[in-house]
This record gives structure tokens, C-alpha cells and sequence, in this order.
């Protein structure tokens, strides 16, 4: 045997593309359109450089300490990690070792079955209807896990809390994660339920809602135990994983309520109003309670849309995948970005009618 048949071989995770065009819109991978906290832009520019040559707190536990105030929870509750992608990795490693198979929607955050694969986690896809609902029945099957995305991505829909504790009430056995990435702009958190249910795990990110992609910093939210549990495998990994300035900018964007808040309201208004527009020029749009939208052009192909819209520097998400070939998935931006892709569409279909 070679050493090249050692090798693991995996199918990795495609992340959205990030052009270098000038004077694109750019509106594929769910960034915020607006920027972070003044509060950020503050610590940056006061941040004393000389304090990066020493290791930063491994736990962040200031940042932690202030996060557990925020959702009312003990300290011992939180985890934080290099963005949410390395929390759920860090969750799938640690809470998914059974030999029944993990339960998955089979449309989701693509990332779910590429850990599934790295790992050797045996896994299981479950359909989502033709509206792209799950039927929360389906999981109630043995199982060493369940994943949901809620909202689920890429198609905006959510899941209210009574389901998701009817969900849990049916798998006391297995860990049940609830990947809450886009919660902020809809959905209804599950943290309530933490303090009833101790197989829960919720995962945040401060990618999208606080306008932070850049610095990677997500988090984990479940019982003592388990928690505990997530940090003795990511000490067994890295166990500096959040830099210095990183938890620094994660608590000024903490500290400014206000300015999250608005910042949200805004892009939650602009993604009714576009919806709308979409539903009257003809597209089919789901109820999205995220920072996107998923929709259906009413003439011609998903596909033939997207390209166009590329090759007029507007750049969205399509995906040549069975159930949403048909569909693409578009971030909200600013009113300004969104009036020039209604009248780019407005013009589109136009010409697809003579």
C-alpha cells in the first residue's frame, strides 16, 4: 500500500464566491450590507498593538461572561469559537459519535454532510416537502443526532419554538443542535428551552446580524455539561482559537444594543419591501426570516438569471442541485443595492416577455 492510499479524501465545503470586481453588488454569501458598531470601529483604533505578543485569554472569558449575562445564562453555558463553521465542526466531533445515523434536513447548510464525511459520522438526509418544510414527525426515528438549521438556509424558513420542543420532547436520547445563524432576523430563539432541555445545543454567529464575518467568531450555547465537554475537544485542537483583538471587537459589538438593533430592523424592512416586489413581478418568494431571500423567477431558468445578473456585476447564489435548481438564494443589501437589482429584474423579464 502507498502512502497515497492513506490519504483522507473528502469532497470539501464550496463557500460562496468572493469576486474582485470593481464596482460589483455584491449580495451571495449573507454579509451585512451595513458596518459594525461605532463601538467597534472604537476598540480597533484604540486596541494597543503591543498586547499581540502575548496568547490571548484561551477561554475569552470576559466575552464569555458577558455574553452569558446577555442571554441570562451562567458562564459555564458558552462556548466561543473561530466563527460558527468551527463551533459546529467542533459540536459534530464531540456530540455525534453514535453509530445510529445523524438526522439532517437533505436541504440545509451544505457544511452538515461534509462533516458528516470528514468525521465518519453516519448520517441520514431526511426530504423536505415541495414548499421546503420539514415534517418534524420524520425525526422521531432512533437516531445518534439531530442538526436543523432555524432558520433554515438557503431557503429563509423557520421553525417556531413550539416545534422545535416538540422536536426535543421526541429525542431525549441524542443531542439535538440547533444551528440559530440567522435567528435575529425572525425566527424565535430556542435559548429558553435550555433550561429545561439538557440534550440542547444552540449555535450563534456574529458573522451576519452584527456585521462581523471578518473576525470569525461564533458561539455554543447548551448545559454545563456538555459544554464542558466542547471545550475538552477544542483543547485538544487549538485552544487559542479567538484572538485578542477579536474579543475585544466581540464585546464592544455586545455592548451596543442599540446600534444591533437598528441595523437589524432595517434589513428586516428591506427584505419585506423586496419580497413584495418580487411577488408582483411574478416570483415565487418564500418566508424568509433571515438576511436573504429565496425565490423562483417566473420566466426562464435560475440558472440563465443568475449568469445574467453576473454579468452585470450583481452576484448572487445559485446552486445546480436537485429540488432548487430552479430557485436562487439573494442577500439582502442596502435600499440602494436592492433598487438596482429590482430594476435590472424589472427589465430582465421584460425582455424574456416579447
Amino acid at each position: 500500500m502507498t502512502w497515497q492510499e492513506n490519504l483522507r479524501t473528502v469532497t470539501p465545503y464550496v463557500a460562496g464566491e468572493q469576486p474582485k470586481m470593481i464596482d460589483m453588488i455584491k449580495l451571495n454569501t449573507n454579509e451585512n450590507p451595513y458596518p459594525p458598531s461605532p463601538q467597534v470601529q472604537q476598540t480597533i483604533e484604540s486596541f494597543a498593538s503591543e498586547r499581540l505578543r502575548l496568547y490571548p485569554d484561551s477561554d475569552a472569558n470576559e466575552l464569555r461572561e458577558a455574553l452569558a449575562d446577555y442571554y441570562q445564562l451562567k458562564p459555564e453555558q458558552v462556548f466561543l469559537g473561530n466563527g460558527s463553521d468551527e463551533v459546529l465542526s467542533l459540536s459534530f466531533l464531540t456530540f455525534f459519535n453514535s453509530s445510529k445515523p445523524l438526522l439532517l434536513p437533505d436541504i440545509s447548510y451544505s457544511f452538515y454532510p461534509i462533516y458528516c464525511d470528514l468525521y465518519r459520522i453516519p448520517y441520514q438526509e431526511i426530504p423536505v416537502d415541495k414548499n421546503f418544510k420539514l415534517n418534524i414527525q420524520d425525526y422521531f426515528q432512533e437516531n445518534g443526532g439531530v442538526v436543523i438549521a432555524n432558520p433554515n438556509a438557503p431557503t429563509g424558513l423557520s421553525l417556531d419554538l413550539k416545534t422545535i420542543e416538540t422536536l426535543l420532547r421526541n429525542n431525549t436520547e441524542s443531542i439535538v443542535l440547533i444551528d440559530e445563524a440567522y435567528i435575529d432576523f425572525g425566527g424565535v430563539s430556542a435559548i429558553p428551552l435550555l433550561e429545561k432541555y439538557d440534550n440542547l445545543i444552540i449555535v450563534q454567529t456574529f458573522s451576519k446580524s452584527r456585521s462581523l464575518a471578518g473576525i470569525r467568531l461564533g458561539i455554543a450555547l447548551g448545559n454545563a455539561l456538555t459544554i464542558s465537554h466542547l471545550y475538552d475537544v477544542k483543547n485538544s485542537f487549538n485552544s487559542y482559537p479567538l484572538d485578542r483583538l477579536a474579543q475585544a471587537i466581540g464585546l464592544a459589538s455586545l455592548n451596543d444594543e442599540l446600534y444591533f438593533r437598528q441595523t437589524v430592523s432595517k434589513i428586516i424592512a428591506e427584505r419585506e419591501r423586496f419580497s413584495d416586489v418580487l411577488r408582483q413581478l411574478g416570483f415565487s418568494v418564500t418566508d424568509s426570516k433571515t438576511n436573504f431571500v429565496f425565490v423562483k423567477p417566473p420566466l426562464g431558468t435560475a440558472q440563465a438569471l443568475f449568469e445574467a445578473l453576473y454579468e452585470a456585476k450583481i452576484i448572487i447564489r445559485y446552486w445546480n442541485k436537485p429540488k432548487i435548481s430552479d430557485w436562487l438564494r439573494i442577500t439582502i443589501g442596502t435600499e440602494k443595492e436592492m433598487n438596482e437589482i429590482i430594476k435590472f429584474l424589472k427589465k430582465y423579464l421584460q425582455k424574456l416577455e416579447r
